[in-house]
Formats: structure tokens, C-alpha cells, sequence
């Protein structure tokens, strides 16, 4: 069934009846009717177009998945689109909820989106105060509820960047660590794209005068809109962060590679002592009167042991060892 929910609100409560199959025709002012659509059918939306009078531009692009977040005016009408987006798996999917706004009916309709406004209608319903206020005051709470929705997104995102800046500061990231940074930076990259936009619709129903939309209503619309520049710039500051923990990675494994280096070359000359002089003693001459000494063996022994222990020491001072 793709009519999720559809009421008559009057004074700001409920009123009983399916007016989704059974349009009011005795609408009051004050009155309006909201109506939840998850998905619906082509046949359904022109359903609905001939009752509310919706333009076919606007109905058209409600089943189009693929668009970016917008208000549009068709007379004394709104159109809105709104993304929605939550997390799974290390990536952002989205999901599109077009809203139709009059003077007296609200229809949202959903496609590929996992949250429910059941939550949020309820929420409402316990207020008739604020329900009063129109369709306006129902736009608004949607937005509100799609851009909250945000939060977790980004928070669950931003809680795996710190486990791997703390990673990072205790030991190297490793190649899929690193492969999955990228792609989290990438998932933000793409959501900025969405968050623009969305500023954007809330920034112009906050301050331009529009049809359906009391100007009672504008700091309502101006808080959604403080709401999405705060996500922008939490996404933001993660993006920094992600290319800090992956320049940071990068210094601490060339460090980590010049201690190594360093370490070799240390012992290498440590080495090159009792190789150079075994290499000398070791030609085939007879005329070299050291190797006729009694001690001489000992001797040799002692100057190799005497050389290696000052490199030592004068590595290990420096920090090489």
C-alpha cells in the first residue's frame, strides 16, 4: 500500500475519515489535509494531480529519484525536494521525499527513503497547537526531520575517522585502512553536493516571500537552515581531518623508514671495521711483519673490538641505534 498515512486536520487535531480515497469537499479555513505517499504508481499521482490540482511538471519530477534538493513555485503552490540520507556499510545512501504544499493540503511523497515520518506525525498530533499553523508549519517539521536525520550519518562517519586517527597515533595504517579513508572522504564528497542545495531550499523559504509560506514562519525555516550549514561544516572539518590522518600516516611511516635506514647504516659501518681489517690481514703477501707477532692475533682482535664499541657508542649517543 503506498498511501502510508492520510488525515484532515482541523484546529490542529485530527480528524477521522479517509480522505485519501474520499476527498474532503467541505474544507474550512484552517483546515488542511496531509497525505504520506511512499513510492505510489504513475496512475496514483494523476489521481491525486486532478483532486489537489498539482502541476504535472512538479508530479513528474516526484518520481524521479535522481534530483537534487529545490523549491519551485506553480502558482499558489510549493514544490520541494528534499534528500534524505543514512549510512550503511561505510556508505551514504539517499533517498528523495517531494513535498506538494497549498493553502490546505500537504502531500509528501517518498521514494527509496528508510525513514518513516509516522514518529514525526505523531510528534505533531501530541502538539495541536503547532499543527494549527497550517501545512507551512508541517513543511518545516519535515525538513527538520530530513536534516536531523543527517546527524547520525555524519556522526557514525566522523566516530570511524577518530578510531583511525587513533590507530594511526599507535601504530600504521594499512592499506585497506588507508583504502577505506579514501572511500569515506569520497562518501562526504558526494554529500556536500547534497548539503548545498539543501541550504540552499531552506535559506529561500526563510527569507523570500512565497506562496503558502507565513512569514511567521521564516525563523522556523532559518533554523533548518542553521541546522544544514552545521552539518556542512562538521563534513567539512572531517574532510580536513581525513587528509591530516593520511599526511600524519604518511610522515610516521617515512620516519619509521629512516629509523630503519639509519639503523642499517649503523651497523653497516660497525661492520665495515672488522671487514676491512680481516680483509687486509687477509691478502696473500709474506713480507707483512705483523703476522709473525706472538700476539699479534690478539692485538688485531683488540683494536677491532676497541673501533666497534666507540661506533657503538657514538651511534647510540646520536640516536642511530
Amino acid at each position: 500500500m503506498t498511501c502510508i498515512a492520510a488525515y484532515l486536520y482541523r484546529n490542529g487535531k485530527r480528524q477521522e475519515g479517509d480522505v485519501y480515497n474520499n476527498p474532503p469537499t467541505d474544507l474550512q479555513p484552517g483546515d488542511f489535509v496531509w497525505i504520506g505517499l511512499l513510492e505510489p504508481t504513475a496512475e496514483e499521482m494523476t489521481a491525486l494531480q486532478k483532486t489537489y490540482n498539482l502541476h504535472p511538471l512538479a508530479v513528474a519530477d516526484s518520481r524521479v529519484l535522481r534530483q537534487l534538493p529545490k523549491v519551485d513555485v506553480f502558482g499558489d503552490q510549493l514544490f520541494v525536494i528534499a534528500k534524505t540520507a543514512h549510512l550503511e556499510n561505510d556508505r551514504i545512501y539517499y533517498g528523495q521525499t517531494a513535498i506538494f504544499v497549498g493553502e490546505q493540503h500537504i502531500i509528501t511523497v517518498r521514494q527509496g527513503s528508510a525513514r518513516m515520518h509516522s514518529d514525526l506525525r505523531a510528534h505533531l498530533e501530541d502538539s495541536p497547537q503547532l499543527l494549527k499553523h497550517g501545512p507551512d508549519y508541517v513543511l518545516y517539521a519535515i525538513l527538520d526531520f530530513i536534516v536531523n536525520g543527517y546527524v547520525p550519518t555524519v556522526q557514525t562517519i566522523e566516530d570511524s575517522v577518530l578510531d583511525m586517527e587513533r590507530h594511526m597515533l599507535s601504530s600504521f595504517l594499512g592499506r585497506d585502512e588507508i583504502a577505506r579513508l579514501f572511500h569515506l572522504r569520497r562518501q562526504l564528497i558526494l554529500f556536500q553536493r547534497i548539503l548545498g542545495p539543501m541550504s540552499e531550499v531552506t535559506g529561500r523559504l526563510a527569507t523570500v516571500e512565497l506562496p503558502v509560506v507565513n512569514e511567521k514562519s521564516h525563523p522556523f525555516f532559518k533554523d533548518v537552515q542553521d541546522h544544514v550549514k552545521r552539518v556542512e561544516t562538521t563534513v567539512e572539518g572531517l574532510r580536513e581531518i581525513m587528509i591530516s590522518v593520511f599526511e600524519a600516516s604518511n610522515l610516521f611511516e617515512q620516519q619509521r623508514q629512516g629509523d630503519i635506514t639509519r639503523k642499517l647504516a649503523a651497523w653497516a659501518a660497525i661492520l665495515a671495521v672488522p671487514t676491512a681489517i680481516a680483509g687486509i690481514y687477509g691478502m696473500n703477501f709474506d713480507n707483512m711483519p705483523e703476522l709473525h707477532l706472538t700476539y699479534g692475533y690478539y692485538y688485531v682482535l683488540c683494536v677491532i673490538v676497541i673501533l666497534c664499541s666507540i661506533l657503538y657508542w657514538r651511534f647510540k649517543k646520536s640516536g642511530w641505534l
